[in-house]
């Protein structure tokens, strides 16, 4: 293997693509961006289609920013979506309200509740204007191939076929091939829980916010989708099958008197299948480039679900690369010396927050998961957050904005 950060021998050629593996948030955003910059794109996704239920479908502020900087945000919001301005927790009884999006600096404060796949159909369509993009979908990437120097070359398909890469960008989620093609370490931080997907008709008496009820060995989230409500009900880390094993029946039980407006409709759950398993992952590489190869998004750093950040952070690696790379790549130079770099860049926001979703899944969701004594009332903190008001803000930029919150800067060659 080349040196880190330095150029394979082997003459680059600035005709073939920028090969991104996966067609997700992170894949799409950075497919789209290089292409507006001129750069030829071909993304491949292992898919036939976007449709996939009860994926990430949170927008955050940040993301919604950058569609703003596009001057493609009222065309997103003309799609079919909910707002979530504000995120509440339910206590022995009482509602707290914990984080408020609407003081956010930014054109649209608030989280927007999208189907991925429609998020992903418009990047789609924006991304096809521009002569240079191509998108392959239901072409699967099985392996990475190296040239005579080691550098990552072309990439293989599942039906065979090998396609020569400028760049090699692995955007291909948290069980990335890509990555274990390029051998790139990870580190694994670990999480203690994990998450059952499923939706229920809304109550009107519930109200419109979104929030999550807990009580010992319980917790349950709810997310208003309008005509819906998307739950997540998490669960101790490998008890999904358990569950399964248990019926449908038994875990009805486990969510009466949860949140008491949902006892009329918990029925609707009639058969397990209705149960969508999320298997929680926290973890990132220590290294997210080789020559010839960028990991960005779940395959650079899988996060957990708490904030609903990993759309929001996925598509910010997206953006980074894309403003370190795009002018390079335009101008036809060998990318390889300028990968680190994206790492350097996006480092210090990936690992600050998932710093703080595992002080929240150690010091919060797991001793909720292992408790059977009732709770009596929320944690201080918690009470402290909903009396003062101006204090549900700080909450509400951490998930809303994060940190280091970058802004396109690549060209835009079109414009």
């Amino acid at each position: 293997m080349p040196e880190q950060g330095k150029a394979s021998k082997v003459p680059h050629n600035p005709e073939l693509s920028v090969i991104i593996v996966g067609g997700g948030p992170a894949g799409m955003f950075a497919g789209m961006l290089l292409a507006r910059a001129g750069v030829k794109v071909t993304v491949l996704e292992k898919h036939e289609d976007f449709f996939s239920d009860f994926r990430g479908d949170t927008v955050h502020p940040s993301t919604l920013d950058l569609f703003h900087q596009l001057g493609w945000l009222d065309e997103l919001l003309a799609i079919e979506h909910s707002k979530v301005e504000r995120i509440g927790l339910r206590v022995a009884g009482q509602q707290r309200d914990i984080a408020d999006f609407r003081h956010l600096p930014v054109p649209a404060p608030f989280i927007a509740m999208m189907p991925q796949w429609d998020l992903l159909d418009f990047l789609a369509g924006k991304a096809k204007q521009y002569p240079g993009f191509e998108l392959r979908m239901g072409t699967e990437a099985v392996a990475a191939h190296t040239d005579v120097d080691g550098r990552i070359a072309s990439v293989e398909t599942g039906d065979g076929e090998v396609l020569p890469a400028r760049l090699v960008i692995a955007a291909d989620g948290r069980r990335s091939i890509m990555r274990e093609e390029a051998a790139l370490p990870l580190r694994n931080i670990g999480a203690p829980m994990d998450v059952l997907w499923f939706r229920l008709e809304r109550p009107p008496e519930l109200g419109p916010e979104s929030f999550g009820s807990l009580a010992a060995g319980r917790f349950l989230v709810l997310i208003n989708r309008r005509t819906y409500l998307q739950c997540a009900f998490v669960i101790p880390k490998g008890a999904g099958d358990e569950i399964r094993q248990q019926g449908i029946a038994a875990f009805r039980d486990r969510l009466r008197g949860l949140v008491p407006e949902l006892d009329g409709v918990i029925d609707q759950l009639t058969d397990i299948d209705d149960l969508k398993l999320l298997s929680v992952s926290l973890d990132r590489l220590t290294r997210w480039s080789r020559a010839g190869l960028l990991a960005i998004g779940d395959a650079a750093h899988a996060m957990s679900p708490i904030g609903g950040v990993g759309i929001n952070v996925a598509v910010q690696d997206a953006v980074v690369a894309a403003n370190v790379l795009a002018a390079p790549l335009a101008r036809g130079e060998n990318p390889d010396a300028l990968l680190p770099r994206v790492q350097q860049l996006r480092a210090r926001s990936v690992h600050y927050t998932q710093m703080m979703q595992k002080f929240a899944q150690d010091r919060f969701i797991r001793p909720i998961l292992e408790r059977y004594t009732p709770i009596e009332r929320a944690p201080l903190p918690v009470r402290l957050i909903d009396r003062v008001g101006p204090l549900q803000r700080l909450p509400a930029r951490i998930i809303g904005l994060g940190i280091d919150r970058p802004h396109i800067e690549s060209p835009d060659a079109y414009g």
